[in-house]
């Protein structure tokens, strides 16, 4: 995908949220659910006017987002595969948050008061996109030039651009890999232990990442200390 696309799904994902709150706002109840417990239990209730929070979050990510891809950029000649990368995350974070978003404003309409009477469960949802994001991202990940942003960044994959380049390579596998474990996790539990399974696949593939990047770099130092 063109860099010039990516930053257009950026802006359209960041402006949904709003269209589409701003949208079913005059149709909201004067209270909705605020806050739902671990039990997937309407724990509080608030004014309908905190639905615009989920947009107000979402401008203020993507913004953030977009700050970053520009800075990543700059740290490579040309800087399109850093920049290509960081508004790919930027698209797979605001696409969970959209998710979220029209999920929330369905249950504020519906007046849900338990999330388990749902056919559609939300952990499935926000991290069964996660997943998906990450397959796309671990493919990307080995095009990145070395910078002090985005990537698998530490301080032995900073040694060198051969050592920045493996560590980007196996980061990349772990990302792909990981994430296609999230999709089939998500696919077959849902509620809590979607939520638990998916922290721990992140977990322990971040340990995964940062032990063999280091193995690996090590490694090519012992072949050639110079």
């Amino acid at each position: 995908m063109k860099t010039r696309t990516l930053w257009i799904w950026n802006w359209i994902l960041m402006a949904l949220p709003w269209v589409a709150t701003l949208a079913i706002l005059p149709h909201l109840p004067e209270q909705i659910p605020a806050h739902y417990g671990f039990d997937g239990q309407v724990d509080r209730w608030g004014s309908k006017y905190e639905a615009l929070i989920f947009p107000v979050l979402a401008l203020v990510t993507g913004l953030l987002l977009l700050g970053i891809a520009r800075f990543a950029g700059r740290a490579e000649k040309g800087g399109e595969n850093n920049r290509k990368i960081s508004l790919l995350a930027g698209v797979v974070a605001l696409a969970v948050m959209d998710a979220m978003t029209a999920y929330f404003l369905y249950t504020d309409l519906a007046q849900t008061t338990d999330l388990a009477a749902l056919s559609l469960d939300l952990h499935q949802i926000l991290f069964g996109l996660l997943g998906v994001g990450m397959i796309f991202l671990g493919n990307g990940m080995p095009k990145l030039r070395r910078n002090a942003v985005v990537g698998l960044r530490t301080s032995w994959s900073q040694r060198s651009d051969a050592a920045w380049k493996k560590s980007q390579q196996i980061g990349g596998r772990v990302f792909l890999v990981t994430g296609a474990l999230t999709v089939v996790l998500c696919l077959l539990v849902g509620g809590l232990w979607c939520f638990v399974g998916t922290m721990a696949l992140l977990l322990g593939g971040t340990v995964v990442a940062l032990w063999w990047s280091y193995q690996a770099v090590k490694g090519m130092q012992e072949e050639d200390p110079l």
